[in-house]
């Protein structure tokens, strides 16, 4: 599994811009960092496996407060499949690769659900609740360092 860097811009993406699995994720990807700029390798991701692309990754934002947010959404066709799970490892790896005292968190709706599965087996407890501009009230999740 590999995670492809997604670039700051959308001309500089010309691996994926003509690839209809990856329009929306591009886009709101390019859109993100106009927002809260773009700083390697706190970026967002295309996720390759077996030279197919699987899935997108994320990080929402650079560290703030020693803290930062892991997202991934797996494509419709490969879900199901452990690769969820293999990204969100793939991302607390890469984030304490960076810096090994930050805080990993994640959000998810508050339901119980495959991504709250997937938190729960890559060692994520949930710690209450926070406020996401889009989907209102969600689970804040933290990660457990083992």
């Amino acid at each position: 599994m590999q995670l492809l860097p997604i670039k700051e811009h959308l001309h500089e993406n010309v691996d994926f811009t003509n690839r209809a699995e990856c329009a929306e994720n591009l886009q709101q990807c390019t859109d993100f960092y106009k927002r809260v700029g773009f700083h390697p390798p706190w970026i967002c991701y295309f996720v390759q496996l077996e030279g197919q692309l699987v899935a997108g990754a994320a990080f929402k934002g650079k560290p703030l407060n020693r803290k930062v947010e892991i997202a991934y959404g797996v494509f419709e066709k490969f879900q199901n499949k452990g690769i969820g799970n293999r990204i969100a490892k793939a991302l607390v790896q890469l984030a304490l690769d960076n810096d090994p005292t930050l805080r990993i968190t994640a959000q998810t709706l508050k339901e119980e659900n495959y991504s709250v599965r997937i938190l729960r087996k890559n060692n994520f407890v949930l710690i209450g609740t926070a406020i996401d501009e889009d989907e209102g009230e969600v689970w804040e999740w933290e990660y457990q360092k083992v």
